[in-house]
């Protein structure tokens, strides 16, 4: 019974019904299976799934937006319980994310930071056309070990470099990586500016945010 609840779930994400996905892990909790449980056998397969999918051109933007929307919905549910009994998801890690000051491009940088959230990271959106110094100050105030710099115009690609020299001067460079993303950026880019990574795309981006903190 529980294994098929679990696999009900999973192909709830691949088949893209996320309020299947929510009212299924209400179902699995109701019938006493343990959060974590839920999570790493029946939610967490899924969203693999999907991104590998993504990756190979079966499934696009779209399908992902939906997968991670029953992934955090599912997730909302399941935190309450988690708490309760005192387990915690493992943190993959902590992560600051914003589109940088004079970009006002939402899209991308929010899909990112929602896979993020879903793949276990603690997620502070700062949003768009943020200012180099609030990245700066949420980077210290939060103590987070991941950056990422959304850019999508050319004319703000620099802003991504400001942003990398602030956290220098300020004594931050060490704790945090740095990650980009962005239609202009490449990986040529993020050498030049001493990043620690940049992804095309946001299953790209969870692989990157995984590997530079492994």
């Amino acid at each position: 019974m529980s294994n098929e609840l679990l696999n009900q779930i999973t192909n709830s994400l691949i088949e893209g019904d996320p309020d299947q996905t929510v009212a299924l892990t209400g179902q699995a909790l109701a019938a006493g299976l343990e959060p974590l449980t839920i999570i790493n056998q029946g939610l967490v397969p899924g969203m693999d799934e999907v991104g590998a999918r993504f990756q190979v051109g079966e499934y696009f933007l779209p399908h992902l937006i939906i997968a991670a929307k029953g992934m955090e919905q599912s997730m909302a549910l399941l935190e309450p319980e988690l708490r309760a009994r005192q387990q915690a998801v493992e943190s993959a890690g902590t992560v600051v994310i914003g589109t940088v000051h004079g970009d006002i491009h939402e899209i991308g940088k929010s899909l990112v930071a929602t896979m993020l959230s879903a793949s276990g990271f603690k997620v502070h959106d700062l949003g768009v056309d943020v200012p180099t110094s609030t990245f700066v100050q949420k980077v210290r105030e939060t103590g987070a070990n991941l950056l990422g710099l959304s850019a999508l115009l050319t004319t703000t690609m620099t802003v991504q470099r400001e942003v990398i020299e602030a956290l220098r001067e300020a004594g931050l460079r060490d704790q945090v990586k740095v990650i980009l993303g962005g239609a202009p950026v490449n990986q040529e880019w993020s050498d030049s500016i001493g990043a620690d990574g940049y992804a095309e795309d946001a299953v790209g981006a969870i692989e990157l945010a995984k590997r530079v903190l492994a």
